[in-house]
């Protein structure tokens, strides 16, 4: 069969070979009678894969019908990272029902915290500011965990998996073109500029302030600046523990999934609105919208989940950081953030 194949492509009509490193190779040509040769009906296909160990190669077919015979990758030119799709390996129903378990366990394991603090003899209203503080750390731990327990089980199913879904990558921090560093450090200049001008537009035709009460920032504001271990918690779960999770739930398994059916920038506008709305902040969805479509894009041209985890790790940080300076120079950071 594949010394077949390798006869094949040395042959007259137009192939397009993508590998794993996504650069083109150069078209080999086979007649539409060399490609009947491999099996009844083949020369009417579109697209085939070879897969061989840990090589493998797409092989897009041109039958020439289409004008100038040029083949098109799956989400577009291989020239633009951020249009190519995935290669999900899973369909509509695992995704409904992960996102369904991922939701559910989210809920469940907040529900049993609950349930056990009182039998462990510990009186919330009680406890020092730090040791709240220790507690919301090691309540984001547990649900990170369980959450990505589910994502991963499923994902264990379909191995082995494409190297683009769910990787995470320390290597080549500053390549230009996949370097999660360089990107990331793109990625949360961008994010700044565009929320601080979204925030501009909107301050212009927003007649009244948003209600911030509700807000999950309101509610760590006694936290924020209290102690060093108070900051350190908060950083830990805002700067490390809630990007890991987020990420790889919206971008890493939503976002990749949505694009089995949808282009990817429709992908990244999807889970930028679903990840908006996760965070149950009306008043915020434009901003979380912004910072929601700029990690899409940054994780669509690097495919490393470290990616999007830098820019909002550093976002979500900063912010507790830059309060915390704030609340330690005799601001009302309270005030300031409703003025805002």
């Amino acid at each position: 069969m594949v010394s077949q194949i390798i006869s094949c492509l040395s042959q007259s009509s137009s192939l397009l070979c993508l590998s794993d490193s996504r650069r083109l190779i150069l078209p080999k040509t086979c007649t539409c009678g060399g490609l009947s040769r491999f099996s009844p009906g083949f020369a009417s296909r579109r697209l085939f894969t070879v897969n061989r160990k840990k090589w493998r190669s797409a092989c897009i077919f041109n039958s020439g019908k289409e004008p100038g015979g040029e083949g098109k990758l799956q989400g577009g030119s291989s020239e633009w990272p951020i249009l190519q799709r995935w290669e999900v390996p899973w369909g509509w129903q695992t995704v409904s029902l992960t996102s369904f378990a991922c939701a559910l366990s989210f809920v469940l394991t907040g529900l049993t915290e609950m349930a056990v603090i009182p039998f462990l003899g510990i009186d919330v209203e009680k406890l020092t500011l730090d040791d709240k503080a220790e507690i919301l750390f090691l309540d984001q731990g547990l649900t990170t965990a369980v959450v990505l327990a589910v994502i991963f089980t499923v994902a264990k199913t379909f191995d082995p998996l494409p190297e683009d879904i769910l990787r995470y990558d320390l290597r080549q921090p500053v390549n230009l073109q996949k370097g999660w560093l360089v990107w990331g450090g793109i990625g949360l200049v961008g994010a700044v500029g565009a929320i601080a001008l979204t925030g501009v537009v909107l301050s212009v035709f927003r007649t009244e302030a948003p209600e911030r009460e509700v807000d999950s920032l309101m509610k760590l504001l006694p936290l924020i600046g209290s102690s060093n271990i108070s900051t350190l918690s908060l950083v830990g779960i805002t700067g490390i523990l809630a990007p890991l999770l987020e990420e790889t739930v919206f971008r890493g398994f939503f976002m990749v999934s949505l694009t089995k059916w949808v282009p990817t920038p429709i992908a990244i506008i999807i889970s930028s609105a679903a990840f908006a709305l996760a965070h149950f902040t009306p008043g915020e969805f434009p901003q979380l919208f912004i910072l929601g479509s700029v990690l899409g894009l940054s994780y669509a041209q690097t495919r490393n989940l470290i990616t999007p985890m830098v820019i909002h790790g550093f976002w979500n940080s900063g912010v507790i950081l830059l309060l915390t300076f704030l609340q330690i120079q005799g601001y009302d950071i309270k005030e300031l953030l409703q003025a805002n």
